[in-house]
């Protein structure tokens, strides 16, 4: 669309500041405009609604759409698989998320047809397959499986969960083959995991001279390294090694925090996916072992989150969501909502995440100048953080512009 006004809405500029009733006026896919306007063109009556940023969603895994277990041992085709991720990204949009950071799992090719317009999704920014250590986090092969026969798992151009690396060599080529695949930033493995076969929370992974490899190649092409990272001693061997983000951080204490701050470092904590294992295991295509594994964490990455808090650490938010129910992927700013306030979790799904992701001055506030990313909410999700775990309340979803939901 060329030119347009929404008129009516309140306004929630992703920015931390008060709603606003203004007027917002969008040109050639980007926000022209706060306040009236005698602009031509077409109006949008959106008095009674809610206006906020497109949410963007830092830790997601569009390739983890099937069922874990069944999508690893071969039970499902590859057609079946890329089903599952097309139907995830369009329902993200519908959930008015508008840009998501892909964590692993999703090959280049996904990445490529969402953005070509043949399937609905939001913007996707990709590391690619995960860099895990031989055997570690992020490798699902049966016990009896040789490791080398992993890679086998991967559809090309579809899905790639991970990549294993048994020392630094193996590792420089591995990344530099997720570049050549399209990745857009790094992610390593660097403790053991939840949703794990082989390993506890308290295993570290990858030593600090390994990662420092991924950062400098990281480095080499302006990008970054995110770390899977649950335990203190994993944190504080990626802070070493250059990282710049820390995905989950459920044992983050007040030492290993200040240095974050100090470093610069964010933190993306992930609740919705705690909830999803602790309530329904086995929809998401994993065993009970799981569920035994999860207890606890919520409540130290609740504790977690305060710490990183208190000691001024940059947080963003991401949901983690893994198997088919990804659809309510807001749930993540209700969760967010009851530990801190709603205005603190919108601007951590808007601002702080596109600041993150480095996307700052593109999306994650309404202003002049920034793609019109932005949402309209049946109703005040500030007021009721509720509203934003229900797809439904996002009536109008627009994406650079473009009307890509409207049930108004």
């Amino acid at each position: 669309m060329g030119r347009f006004q929404v008129v009516g809405a309140t306004v929630v500029d992703g920015s931390g500041r008060d709603p606003a009733d203004v007027d917002v006026t969008v040109e050639d896919g980007r926000f022209a405009q706060l306040g009236a306007s005698g602009a031509h063109g077409e109006h949008f009556d959106a008095g009674g609604l809610t206006m906020t940023p497109g949410l963007i969603d830092a830790h997601v895994h569009l390739g983890l759409s099937s069922p874990i277990q069944p999508q690893f041992s071969f039970q499902l085709s590859a057609a079946e698989i890329a089903a599952d991720i097309f139907a995830t990204a369009g329902a993200t949009l519908d959930a008015g998320f508008t840009t998501v950071r892909d964590t692993g799992g999703i090959d280049g090719g996904v990445v490529t047809t969402i953005a070509k317009g043949k399937v609905r999704g939001p913007r996707v920014l990709s590391c690619g397959p995960v860099q895990c250590q031989t055997g570690g986090h992020g490798y699902y092969g049966a016990d009896w499986e040789p490791s080398e026969l992993w890679s086998g798992h991967h559809v090309p151009g579809l899905c790639a969960l991970s990549m294993m690396s048994g020392n630094a060599d193996e590792l420089r080529g591995n990344v530099r083959e997720a570049f050549r695949r399209g990745a857009s930033f790094l992610k390593l493995c660097v403790t053991g995991g939840v949703v794990s076969l082989h390993d506890r929370l308290t295993d570290t992974q990858f030593t600090v001279e390994e990662i420092a490899v991924a950062v400098q190649e990281a480095a080499a092409r302006g990008t970054y390294v995110t770390v899977h990272a649950h335990n203190n001693d994993g944190i504080r061997n990626a802070i070493e090694a250059g990282a710049r983000c820390v995905e989950h951080g459920t044992d983050l204490d007040e030492s290993t925090a200040t240095l974050m701050a100090t470093r610069g470092i964010a933190l993306v904590p992930t609740f919705a996916v705690v909830e999803q294992l602790l309530h329904d295991t086995a929809g998401a295509g994993l065993g009970e072992s799981t569920r035994d594994r999860v207890l606890g964490v919520r409540e130290r990455m609740a504790e977690a989150l305060a710490v990183a808090k208190e000691a001024g650490v940059r947080i963003g938010l991401g949901s983690d969501l893994i198997g088919p129910a990804q659809d309510r992927r807001g749930e993540e700013l209700k969760l967010r909502a009851d530990l801190e306030t709603p205005m603190e979790a919108l601007v951590a799904a808007t601002k702080t995440n596109a600041e993150i992701l480095g996307l700052s001055g593109e999306v994650g506030v309404i202003a002049p100048g920034m793609q019109a990313d932005f949402v309209l909410w049946k109703d005040n999700p500030l007021e009721d953080p509720k509203l934003f775990a229900e797809p439904a309340n996002a009536v109008l979803v627009v994406q650079a512009g473009r009307v890509v939901k409207d049930v108004r």
